[in-house]
């Protein structure tokens, strides 16, 4: 089993959707053998560098809230990411471009340590509040990985994988992705949003039991959307206990 994930270092759900599903494959009988690819995605593609500003105060002026008001919308979420084993301080992440975090990303992927930066960027945007937009910044968390400094610092001075990057949110746009993260198993089958484990579990399961008689790509969610950022936000839906 083969799943692709289009997601962006800055999106909450993002990584709270990979602990998800990192733990439904521990529940399932091929979890172990299954290849996880990490597809490019950009919540903001015009998104600046070095703007000053914390996350609780771009949602302010974003939605003409305050700042406390931005900051209780950053513990709801925060009480999601507790909810998986993550930490998140979101009220100092650092809002940034991330189309160079993505491309050392690519790079570390070459050497075969995808996986490895693509968990170091996600701690490094929401539990520790580093700007993935600065090289020095990337430079220093792709060492963390194993990567050497020389070889990370020639990809950032150059356009290197920067045409793998708009290759996969090109990708992207063609199968229709709105919202991140999005998962796409065995290039046939997908799932939306960062759904409960329990439903990725019985996605999964799905998966494996139909892969031989189904032929066309197709929702394993009824069309459902899971918690997911868009360029728009990256808001807590209610609560429905009906």
């Amino acid at each position: 089993m083969k799943i692709e994930i289009w997601s962006d270092f800055v999106c909450p759900f993002c990584y709270i959707g990979k602990r998800r599903l990192e733990e439904a494959l521990s529940q399932i009988a091929e979890g172990e053998q299954t290849e996880i690819v990490y597809k490019s995605f950009e919540l903001d593609p015009q998104a600046e560098k070095n703007t000053g500003m914390s996350n609780a105060e771009k949602l302010a002026a974003k939605y003409g809230k305050s700042v406390e008001e931005a900051k209780q919308m950053n513990k709801n979420m925060e009480q999601q990411a507790t909810s998986v084993g993550l930490k998140y301080n979101l009220d100092t992440t650092v809002p940034t471009n991330t189309f160079d975090a993505h491309r050392v990303a690519k790079f570390a992927e070459s050497k075969g340590l995808g996986k490895e930066a693509t968990e170091r960027f996600f701690q490094a945007v929401l539990t520790d509040s580093e700007d993935v937009g600065d090289h020095d910044t990337l430079i220093k968390l792709a060492q963390d990985i194993g990567l050497d400094q020389t070889d990370v610092s020639d990809v950032l001075s150059s356009e290197q994988f920067g045409e793998v990057v708009r290759a996969e949110e090109a990708e992207a746009r063609e199968i229709g992705v709105q919202g991140v993260p999005f998962f796409v198993v065995n290039r046939k089958y997908a799932i939306s949003g960062a759904q409960p484990t329990e439903v990725f579990v019985q996605s999964l399961q799905k998966v494996m039991e139909e892969e031989k008689q189904s032929p066309a790509f197709q929702s394993l969610t009824d069309d459902k959307q899971g918690e997911a950022c868009t360029d728009e936000s990256c808001d807590v839906p209610p609560k429905n206990d009906n």
